[in-house]
């Protein structure tokens, strides 16, 4: 057992230490730390308390060992099952009401508290009165399991992430319902001892799926605070750049300018032609830094209620030179209204429709949906061009990263752009996509925004 308290434990504070400030991320800590808690008292039963019996039989440290695995014991007990209905309600946003969420926790309380006050105590042999326990610890574990299972996901990643979340954890966690609490129920002891191979398959696989695909979402959340972090440098850097630029060519042409003027007034046309070209060169730096300055910098929201159909139509009209015989479908509501920042929510839109479009080529379908439910709204672009592959997709929203090598004024921040302007909604940008099939665009905003 003391490879599965090591395993639980490392697994809970690797969850903290990720995001302490996700309310699932606690609750799935808490499981694991309330699991790990019923193998601390599995090794102190097993290896601490003989010794301690052995080595000093009648002195406090025997009492205390004792005391120390009966409250690990419980712990796991009564935690365990509530961790886990506490973690399945942080999970499943979708149905609840404000009410359900502040109250359901304080009554899902009662039944641990009654069976603490009013069962018989702990002993070794029998530390829970497993009937009556059983009766609403296996429920809350049954239920619990059957909230995160029917989760729904629009987004691909989050239904990729959604599903090993299941495969890793919803099948250890019914195990421990069996065989800690229903096989007690009927006489059969001791059998929570297997949970060393179940955790044996599992622990790896979790492992493996926590840094492949990713596990309540970590991987995502990791690769976003990533490319947060890369927009942040890349926005002071570029900053710092244009002013420095700016500054020393600033110099370069003043004395470049009484270097023509000298050289006119001297007749060297020869030397005229040369500054000339100088001069030139040094306004297209200067034009080039500013242009990724431009595409960087910290823009502040300006919210306004904005018809988000309106504003789809205006973009779609901007681009009707570029769109050729390209197909325009569109599954939008009469009206869907958000606060948004009309601007950067408009050059969004156009980024995108953009990239759409020069994938395409000269024909094509390109079909713009929106989707709105409680949770969030999202507008869905898809388009039948090249797609691309893996490699590819997993660069596409990364600064300076573009397949458009050929075009001078692309600096490939168009998709870093865009996700900088979904986060600041507080909302996300997703794309997936498939090499010779096409490519969809996820834009999802925050119900709140409405």
């Amino acid at each position: 057992m003391l490879f599965v308290l090591i395993a639980l434990w490392s697994i809970s504070i690797g969850l903290l230490i990720v995001d302490p400030r996700s309310r699932t991320m606690r609750w799935m800590s808490a499981v694991a730390f309330t699991g790990g808690s019923g193998a601390l008292a599995a090794v102190i039963s097993a290896y601490l308390l003989p010794y301690f019996q052995q080595t000093a039989p009648h002195s406090s440290v025997v009492t205390l060992t004792y005391r120390w695995m009966s409250v690990s014991s419980l712990l796991s007990y009564y935690g365990l099952p509530y961790s886990f209905g506490m973690l399945a309600l942080a999970y499943q946003t979708h149905w609840q009401k404000p009410f359900v969420r502040t109250w359901l926790p304080l009554f899902m309380l009662v039944p641990p508290i009654l069976c603490l006050l009013f069962t018989h105590g702990y002993t070794e042999e029998m530390p829970i009165d497993f009937p009556v326990v059983t009766a609403w610890a296996f429920p809350y574990i049954a239920v619990g399991a059957l909230l995160i299972m029917l989760k729904r996901e629009q987004l691909p990643a989050m239904k990729r992430t959604h599903l090993f979340t299941c495969l890793a954890l919803l099948p250890p966690i019914l195990s421990v319902g069996v065989l800690n609490y229903v096989m007690p129920s009927f006489g059969f002891y001791r059998l929570w001892v297997y949970h060393v191979w179940i955790l044996a398959f599992v622990v790896p696989f979790f492992i493996f799926t926590f840094f492949k695909y990713g596990f309540l979402g970590i991987r995502l959340l990791i690769e976003r605070r990533k490319l947060d972090s890369t927009l942040r440098a890349i926005t002071s850097g570029t900053a710092i750049l244009n002013h420095a630029i700016k500054n020393d060519v600033g110099k370069m042409r003043l004395f470049l300018e009484k270097m023509h003027q000298h050289a006119i007034e001297t007749g060297q046309n020869e030397l005229v032609q040369d500054i000339q070209v100088v001069m030139k060169a040094s306004s297209h730096i200067r034009e080039m830094i500013s242009r990724v300055h431009e595409q960087t910098q910290e823009l502040p929201l300006r919210f306004t209620q904005i018809d988000m159909i309106q504003l789809i139509h205006d973009v779609l009209d901007s681009l009707r030179s570029h769109l050729g015989a390209i197909r325009v479908q569109l599954q939008l509501p009469d009206q869907l209204n958000l606060r948004i920042d009309h601007i950067q929510v408009t050059e969004t839109l156009t980024n995108i429709l953009m990239n759409a479009i020069e994938a395409m080529g000269s024909q094509g379908e390109l079909t713009i949906s929106a989707i709105p439910n409680k949770k969030n709204v999202v507008i869905l672009i898809t388009d039948t061009g090249a797609g691309m592959d893996k490699s590819v997709l997993k660069q596409a929203v990364e600064p300076f990263f573009t397949t458009k090598g050929g075009q001078r004024n692309n600096f490939g921040l168009g998709l870093a752009y865009c996700y900088s302007v979904m986060k600041k909604h507080k909302g996300s940008l997703e794309i997936s996509s498939e090499w010779g099939v096409g490519t969809r665009v996820y834009l999802t905003f925050p119900s709140q925004l409405k």
